[in-house]
């Protein structure tokens, strides 16, 4: 029996009851439960305190009779049922009073008067040193009702577009930090009871343990309703025990499958054609290199869309599963339980996938069979840690050894950086002669046919302005990408033919077949006036 059942037959023995008590008093009884919803209700007849003392509800206002109608209950005192009986008398009408059942009033009470909606304000990020924001979101914090402050932190992140939440324990509060554009800002310390109602609520929506002493990881989903709209939210939660208690990371995933397009990322026609002539192949390797936070994984979804057709047989290798991609074969694999992408991706090719995602490469034996998957007509996705596109290669001959067969799977790798881009409020400056002799060095070896529209000999700036929509000059943020195709020249190093084949020398060798370098890309946008040298020196 489900809980509308259950629900549903304790209102039956209610009203079954009160149809007793009523022949008991002598009074006729009335089930409401085909019209409570429904029938119009009567204002002012009554005043709603009233109602609430004396569980006492008008039904109908008097005709051209003057006969009125009151619902009761077996709280209503028998004397106030006497009492407004006289007093319609003396005035020449009649009322009738019928008995009703608890639920019964409790449903129209809601109608009469219903809960206030309380609206709270919204969590504003504060500026360096802004004691007064900080203690004026604490303070709300602690004011929203227990059942609904979880989910009301929740949405004010959403809003403000923060990728993580951070609830962390201090000596004798806990302190709320969000991550927005990239940037770890203070916004709340709170008082230790609401670190027990997230908790609480983590501890049976993403089934973690409040009393572990190891780290945990989970994950769960919550409807954002807004401006008549709505978005699913995915929720990848970690918690790790700290001196004072469980610490928490709410990482928040804004899932919308049409946004997983290569179109969005604000690629070049030159780059984009080269990622749909690679991805375009049926067999190869592709790794997207870069630290966590760096838009990775949207990137590797976006060319999985790109690949998403009836024609191909997509498998998904995830520790864990950040978005779900309709058509697309999803596998969770659970490294903390002991499960490896090495051995699912063993399992998985029996399947005869066209396209695989192995969600991270972290060790040689997913390395080898990734590789190996990827020369047997297989186009395998994968992502890896590295700080660039020739340090890729170095890291990865490090990992298995000096390996022709991945010399001949790679085709392309991509290194990306998420920069804070500039509001339009931007102030226009000239650089610094030390600036400009920088970005001069750092272009020099930069084709003239890449550098449209950019003036070195006059080289000006942009600052960030606060506003007070965008309080830090800052709006969104925006992809530098590296892409390194794997030509014959590169291959040569991978397999051995060059000693001492670092990634300086790679590097060196691709700018000469049209690599720009992940600072180069951040240069040309700070010359556009997309974002800051600040923000490209701190990223990049």
């Amino acid at each position: 029996m489900d809980e509308s059942e259950i629900q549903q037959k304790r209102r039956d023995n209610e009203e079954e009851a009160t149809a007793g008590r009523a022949k008991i008093l002598g009074m006729p009884y009335l089930d409401t439960r085909s019209f409570e919803n429904e029938i119009n209700l009567v204002p002012d007849l009554l005043e709603v305190e009233q109602m609430h003392r004396d569980f006492i509800i008008p039904l109908q206002r008097g005709g051209g009779e003057e006969h009125y109608q009151f619902m009761v209950t077996s709280q209503t005192p028998r004397s106030v049922i006497e009492k407004m009986s006289q007093e319609y008398t003396d005035e020449g009408e009649k009322a009738d009073f019928f008995l009703i059942s608890g639920s019964a009033y409790k449903v129209f009470m809601l109608r009469y008067d219903p809960p206030k909606v309380i609206e709270y304000d919204d969590i504003k990020i504060a500026g360096e040193g802004d004691s007064e924001t900080i203690a004026s979101v604490s303070q709300t914090l602690n004011m929203v009702s227990t059942d609904k402050v979880f989910d009301f932190l929740i949405d004010q992140a959403d809003k403000l577009g923060a990728s993580d939440i951070h609830i962390e324990n201090m000596r004798g509060e806990i302190r709320i930090r969000m991550r927005v554009d990239g940037i770890l800002h203070p916004v709340a310390n709170i008082d230790k009871d609401r670190y027990r109602i997230f908790m609480g609520e983590l501890s049976s929506r993403a089934n973690v343990s409040m009393a572990s002493n190891k780290p945990q990881s989970g994950h769960m989903q919550k409807d954002i309703h807004r401006d008549g709209a709505s978005h699913l939210l995915n929720i990848r939660v970690e918690t790790i025990p700290t001196m004072y208690g469980q610490d928490a990371v709410l990482r928040l995933f804004n899932f919308d499958e049409s946004l997983l397009n290569l179109d969005l990322l604000g690629l070049s026609d030159e780059e984009r054609a080269e990622i749909n002539e690679v991805i375009s192949h049926p067999r190869g390797l592709v790794l997207m290199v870069g630290p966590t936070g760096s838009g990775k994984s949207t990137t590797l979804y976006s060319m999985l869309n790109a690949l998403n057709t009836t024609d191909r047989k997509i498998i998904t290798l995830e520790d864990p599963i950040e978005y779900g991609i309709t058509g697309i074969s999803q596998i969770p694999i659970h490294t903390n339980d002991g499960g490896s992408f090495a051995e699912g991706l063993r399992s998985v090719l029996r399947l005869d996938p066209d396209v695989v995602m192995v969600g991270e490469i972290r060790d040689a034996d997913t390395a080898k069979t990734a590789i190996q998957a990827s020369i047997t007509g297989h186009l395998v996705l994968s992502s890896f840690h590295a700080n660039s596109t020739s340090a890729a290669f170095s890291r990865m001959i490090d990992l298995i050894g000096v390996n022709p067969i991945f010399s001949s799977s790679i085709r392309l790798v991509v290194a990306q950086r998420l920069v804070r881009k500039l509001s339009d409020s931007k102030k226009e400056r000239p650089a610094t002669e030390a600036e400009a002799k920088y970005i001069r060095e750092a272009l020099a070896d930069v084709p003239s046919e890449k550098l449209e529209g950019v003036n070195l000999d006059n080289i000006m700036l942009y600052d960030p302005m606060p506003t007070e929509n965008d309080p830090f000059g800052y709006s969104g943020r925006t992809v530098i990408m590296e892409q390194l195709i794997v030509s014959e020249s590169i291959q040569a190093f991978i397999r051995g033919d060059v000693a001492d084949a670092d990634a300086t020398v790679i590097e060196a060798a691709a700018k000469k077949n049209g690599l720009l370098t992940l600072e180069q890309k951040g240069l040309l946008a700070t010359l556009r006036g997309e974002t800051t040298l600040e923000e490209v020196s701190r990223v990049i």
